[in-house]
């Protein structure tokens, strides 16, 4: 018997689902779902987000983090 692996279903990105256009730096909870715990930006990968949106999250997470609204880290 041999049994077929299944692949792994796509992740959805988020931001076209919700049909968010922009992403904003004062939207702190919003940018929360996509920083780990320790802080950090979390990958495409695992989110599913896509590249433009990534890219729009990253500098808005990191604006956010420069007017103290996310701490940079966590200890």
């Amino acid at each position: 018997m041999s049994y077929r692996k299944s692949r792994p279903r796509r992740k959805v990105c988020y931001f076209k689902q919700n049909k968010i256009t922009e992403v904003d730096y004062k939207n702190v909870e919003l940018l929360k779902r996509f920083v780990t715990p320790n802080g950090k930006i979390t990958p495409r990968r695992v989110t599913g987000t896509s590249a433009k949106y990534q890219r729009q999250l990253a500098v808005a997470i990191k604006n956010a983090r420069f007017m103290g609204l996310l701490p940079y880290y966590v200890s």
